[in-house]
């Protein structure tokens, strides 16, 4: 199998197809970023125009104009865009949060700052000029990042207009006197679910964006010796419920400090370091089912000083569904005293990211006698870039206790088979020791995966397998112990008729052996999905599937449908609805069934004001008498009123029947640019509970039984 790889990675070439490049204006009086493009530089700045479309269907001339505008000084890369719309009343925008855009009309700078194919910057900017941005690698998008960039837009009687300032302090980009980037330009029109490109994808690419990149040209750009710093302090009080005085009382009351600094030794290399860095929840985190689990629930990472390079922890060999799903998930750095860490690019095709940290562990009484105080987390990621956007890496991962560690290492890649699939796989060796008079068990997690991408037809298939005693203690994996062949076909059609406009069947079918039981387990998808009219796309399916479970086989075999459509520029909806057979995940599990549905309302009457409800509803019955076993319900409502592009006042209430509770949250927030804010927040749970003696039974009113207060304050420093 190694053998195979690295031929695979030694006789596959794809030449890239060139592209004549841009070359932006130089200019030594920069643009007001206003989004009025009435500065001198947009009138002798060259523009390109002719977007076609890949959303509802590819190369299709977009229904209204636009011309894109670029320039650049030595510090700086600037863009302006001139977004023609025949029914500009119907422009849907926002003022609102940054990263809260996607429902809008938008467009996006697509930036490849080494135009290597290996990684893109997304810079979104919607009508009224707000933000969101994201890192893409590895056939995955991040939209955690958060790039200190400027923009501003305006509606008009034309359409819109925007502009954008991209500092270079603000991307990572090759340290040469001539600098080249790779850009595409994108729209979209929320309204008729349309979206476009220029340069345009091509059909036979399908949406392989970095291998489609236009090349831009610049020469004399200053290179930065970068330095960033980031200091904050974070203030909480929380009061929790006294059973003897029957009311709340003081529970914790604590002050952090801590800063994050960034040293640019070139422009494409940056060294990290943090004391203490913040993890205070600015919104708390989303209501998830937290029952029934046969796996933790999986949350975001959000902490700046993980967050640049992140990009390269990416790996090869894997979809979104496998149980694989992250080799650095750090996340799992619970509460680090200090770390460091480099990350970006050495010479011309080689990757670095490196994380070093120390990470507190809970005060548990005994049990520090046996894992210590810290636990020391070790990261190491190294990739070369191939022809195209494939790569060959490794990685190392390490978390040493007292008396216990987990290691994982291994090497990942992908490899551009043609212009429209490419190939991806990886091999991960761990080695685990729970204690000091443990023997350190051995495992291994392997992988490939196959994508075939174009207008008409997308082929997904993939081979997994991991052992019993696979173990990664900084990444995130929802099952060992399985073999897993799976295979998906979607062929995509586009009928004539004006409502419906793209038809999606698809086929998935995953064959899989659970090791310890020795049993097989199936699923077969069969799906039907209409992209429509108004931004709304309906999905019908139909699953036969089993799963094995502490040695038993369980039917898990449904039917479903979802749906969203945004109806006006004020209102959108999204559903989904499944019935079927399930497992109830405990020491003594049985066959069940029951439904999972859920379901989002979003008004939004004016650019400042959005409301949102959103329900959960999660149900299991016992499938030999149905008796009912629990029923989960959770409503979410949230109410953000945007003063301005830097300020929001925001309000969330969530009741969670099943654990008869309810959440209040509040925050104020004022974010200048990322790093510089200002958070203050307030909430508070209530429980359908009463104390009898020293145990909480279920009551019939609700007591608050918590409160907190919280203020957060940070500014960024940039030389």
């Amino acid at each position: 199998m190694k053998f195979n790889l690295a031929a695979l990675v030694l006789l596959t070439v794809t030449p890239a197809v060139a592209r004549e490049a841009l070359a932006p204006l130089r200019t030594d009086v920069p643009p007001v970023i206003d989004g009025k493009l009435n500065d001198p530089v947009w009138q002798t700045a060259p523009s390109v125009s002719g977007f076609k479309t890949f959303t509802p269907d590819f190369g299709i001339d977009m229904a209204d104009q636009t011309v894109v505008y670029f320039a650049y000084d030595r510090e700086n890369l600037y863009f302006a865009f001139r977004c023609f719309d025949s029914e500009p009343d119907k422009i849907k925008s926002s003022i609102s949060r940054r990263d809260n855009i996607r429902p809008d009309d938008w467009i996006c700078i697509n930036l490849d700052s080494f135009n290597d194919q290996q990684a893109l910057y997304g810079l979104y900017v919607n009508p009224a000029g707000i933000q969101d941005d994201s890192r893409f690698a590895s056939g995955r998008e991040d939209f955690g990042v958060d790039l200190v960039w400027y923009s501003a837009g305006q509606i008009d009687d034309k359409g819109y207009t925007i502009e954008v300032r991209i500092p270079f302090k603000s991307i990572r980009f090759a340290n040469k006197e001539t600098v080249e980037m790779g850009v595409i330009f994108e729209r979209r029109v929320s309204r008729r679910n349309e979206q476009g490109t220029y340069p345009p994808l091509k059909p036979e690419r399908g949406m392989f964006f970095l291998t489609q990149m236009m090349p831009i040209h610049m020469r004399d750009i200053k290179h930065y010796r970068l330095f960033e710093l980031l200091p904050e302090i974070t203030q909480n009080r929380k009061n929790g419920y006294n059973p003897i005085a029957g009311k709340l009382s003081l529970a914790n009351q604590q002050s952090d400090f801590g800063v994050t600094t960034k040293y640019g030794l070139t422009s494409d290399l940056i060294f990290d370091g943090a004391y203490n860095p913040d993890f205070s929840q600015v919104e708390a985190d989303a209501g998830q089912v937290d029952v029934n689990l046969r796996f933790n629930l999986f949350f975001a990472e959000k902490r700046p000083f993980f967050l640049e390079g992140r990009e390269n922890f990416n790996f090869a060999g894997s979809s979104s569904s496998d149980p694989l799903a992250a080799i650095v998930h750090t996340r799992t750095i619970v509460d680090p005293i200090a770390g460091v860490k480099l990350s970006g690019k050495i010479g011309k095709k080689n990757f670095l990211a490196v994380i070093d940290a120390l990470d507190e562990l809970p005060n548990s009484g005994t049990a520090r006698d046996s894992t210590g105080k810290y636990a020391h987390a070790s990261i190491l990621r190294y990739k070369r870039a191939l022809s195209g956007d494939g790569y060959i890496g490794v990685f190392y991962t390490g978390r040493e206790l007292k008396n216990s560690f987990n290691r994982v290492f291994g090497p990942d890649g992908q490899i551009r088979i043609n212009e429209s699939s490419i190939l991806g796989y990886n091999l991960f060796l761990s080695s685990d020791k729970a204690g000091a008079a443990a023997a350190a068990q051995t495992g291994h997690a392997t992988g490939v995966d196959y994508v075939y991408n174009t207008r008409n037809l997308d082929v997904n298939a993939g081979v997994q397998d991991l052992s019993n005693d696979f173990d990664t203690k900084t990444g995130f994996v929802t099952r060992t112990g399985i073999s897993m062949v799976r295979a998906s076909v979607t062929p995509k059609f586009y009928p004539k008729s004006g409502f419906i406009r793209r038809i999606a069947p698809s086929l998935f079918s995953a064959q899989i052996k659970d090791k310890p039981s020795y049993l097989y387990e199936t699923d077969n998808i069969v799906s039907l999905r209409f992209i429509l009219k108004r931004n709304a796309s309906i999905s019908f399916s139909a699953n036969y599937s089993t799963e094995i479970f502490l040695g038993e086989k369980f039917k898990t075999s449904g039917v479903s449908v979802s749906g969203s459509s945004q109806f006006t520029k004020q209102l959108a909806l999204s559903f989904s609805y499944r019935y079927g057979k399930a497992i109830r995940f405990s020491s003594d599990p049985f066959q069940g069934k029951g439904s999972d549905a859920s379901a989002s309302v979003t008004y939004q009457p004016s650019e400042k004001l959005n409301a949102n409800l959103s329900f959960r509803y999660f149900d299991l019955f016992r499938d030999s008498n149905s008796e009912k076993i629990f029923d989960v319900k959770i409503w979410r409502g949230r109410l953000t009123y945007q003063l301005n592009r830097f300020l929001f006042f925001r309000g969330i209430v969530e009741h969670n029947t099943f654990r008869k509770r309810l959440l209040t949250d509040f925050l104020a927030s004022f974010t200048y640019i990322p790093g510089t804010v200002m958070h203050l927040g307030y909430g508070s749970l209530y429980e359908k509970n009463r104390f009898e003696g020293d145990v909480f039974v279920t009551g019939s009113r609700f007591i608050e039984t918590q409160r907190g207060v919280f203020a957060k304050a940070s500014y960024l420093w940039r030389l």
